[in-house]
């Protein structure tokens, strides 16, 4: 008989498939505890409140994963005002005109969404299909792309491909609106099958030739998508192996159609929420690509089966992860009901390699250990280090010592095991719990949550999901 159990120390060529992609259930052996809902929430969104973690605990694994897919963590009502008062603060954001501030518009949501999941995938395809606006400098063309992405972050992958071919930041950025009939301009064509669908090799160049003449005549007029007919080339093109395709549209499609398609967006889907580190082979990943393509391209059914699998919530995952400048800043703030400036915030995610609206060319942010290196774990550390310190900056309302006191963590001992649950996988060690003891003051004790917090949030593995 199979063991159902993912050793943590498993290489993942040694795991067999059937069994990594099954969906995780609690067993004596393996609980559903804290340490596997914090896992959930760190990887599903940005972190979860000791509120959170008590309520998630409360239910069965498979329901909490199915309601985070559902973007059902709050209620309607929860919804409809969020979204109902971020669009008027985008509003006063767009009369700016500027860029930045939209960025942080966009970290703000980030923090206090109830529906974290679509923020973070709404956060991976900027990454996936990166568009900077240093380049299509008009904030409101970059608004219009960010709620494109948020509409289709969980819905169909087809529906969202032909839509981004459209957008009118894209058509810019990867200078489409250049694209005539008399010269085609190559690179959405390139981009569109080398970084957004199927990987670099599976096309040839002819293919990039081909494609780029199905999307002559795709323009921009009055910041909206126009096809004009007369700059088109509407001879019949062979593209991928098929003939006979004339339209961007029927073209996109083609694209879609290849085998290679399936794996490489579930292969970007697992370094994203599993680990960046581990190369699965095209058969380990051959279960969720299969389904991808059985569900008709459901972004949701993908993600869901990923979030709750046994190679997920085992604890095989756990550490696998290097967190983003994002996911560690919005992700300490919300397990700790922070506010602060997110103007403040947005500059100095920018200064250790994460500036959204911003990526650093169009493959996005490498991500992984290239966040990790001397300056960016100083800047890392000096982030959390003036958040704390921020004069804006509120816990709930109030002092993190007035925040720590009000959850009972006043001395030493409860001040290391709160924020070690808040922060950490697993317990601290002997070493850090000693070390932690002696950078307090002890003879400033108003003091201890604040020291408590900047030791702890030093830690290497503060980093690591």
């Amino acid at each position: 008989m199979i063991s159902k159990t993912i050793p943590a120390n498993s290489r993942l060529e040694d795991i067999d498939p059937t069994i990594a992609w099954q969906t995780w259930e609690p067993s004596d052996e393996e609980p559903w505890d804290n340490r596997r809902a914090s896992l959930l929430h760190r990887r599903a969104g940005f972190a979860a409140t000791q509120e959170e973690l008590h309520a998630t605990l409360s239910l069965r694994p498979e329901f909490v994963v199915a309601n985070m897919v559902r973007s059902e963590t709050g209620n309607n009502s929860d919804v409809g005002t969020f979204e109902s008062d971020s669009a008027e603060l985008a509003k006063a954001v767009l009369a700016t005109s500027d860029a930045k501030q939209l960025a942080a518009w966009w970290l703000h949501r980030m923090l206090n969404t109830p529906t974290p999941l679509v923020e973070k995938m709404t956060l991976f395809w900027h990454g996936h299909f990166a568009t900077g606006a240093e380049k299509v400098q008009d904030a409101e063309l970059m608004r219009s792309q960010n709620t494109l992405l948020r509409d289709n972050a969980l819905g169909n992958f087809q529906n969202l491909a032909q839509g981004i071919a459209k957008d009118p930041a894209m058509l810019i950025y990867l200078d489409s609106v250049s694209n005539r009939k008399a010269h085609a301009n190559e690179n959405f064509a390139r981009e569109l099958m080398e970084l957004f669908c199927l990987g670099e090799g599976n096309y040839s160049e002819a293919d990039v030739q081909q494609l780029a003449k199905c999307f002559t005549g795709w323009e921009i007029r009055r910041k909206q998508f126009r096809f004009n007919p007369y700059q088109h080339d509407d001879s019949k093109k062979m593209l991928l192996g098929k003939s006979g395709i004339e339209s961007g549209e029927s073209a996109i499609d083609c694209v879609l159609a290849s085998p290679h398609m399936p794996r490489f967006i579930v292969r970007k889907l697992f370094r994203f929420f599993v680990s960046e580190d581990a190369n699965p082979s095209d058969a380990f990943l051959g279960p969720i690509a299969d389904q991808f393509v059985k569900s008709n391209y459901s972004i949701a059914s993908v993600v869901q089966s990923i979030l709750g699998s046994r190679l997920m919530l085992s604890g095989w995952s756990i550490g696998r992860k290097v967190r983003s400048p994002i996911e560690l800043a919005i992700g300490w703030m919300r397990t700790m009901r922070c506010t602060t400036n997110v103007g403040f915030l947005s500059d100095r995610l920018r200064t250790i390699g994460q500036a959204v609206l911003f990526p650093p060319n169009v493959k996005g942010w490498e991500g992984g250990r290239a966040w990790i290196n001397s300056s960016t774990l100083v800047g890392r550390a000096n982030l959390i280090y003036e958040l704390i310190h921020h004069d804006k900056t509120r816990f709930d309302g109030v002092t993190l010592l007035a925040f720590a006191e009000r959850n009972h963590a006043k001395d030493p001992d409860q001040l290391a095991a709160w924020f070690a649950k808040l922060f950490f996988i697993d317990d601290l060690s002997g070493t850090e719990r000693e070390r932690l003891m002696k950078s307090l003051d002890p003879s400033k004790p108003d003091r201890w949550a604040t020291q408590s917090m900047v030791y702890l949030t030093s830690l290497p593995r503060i980093h690591l999901s």
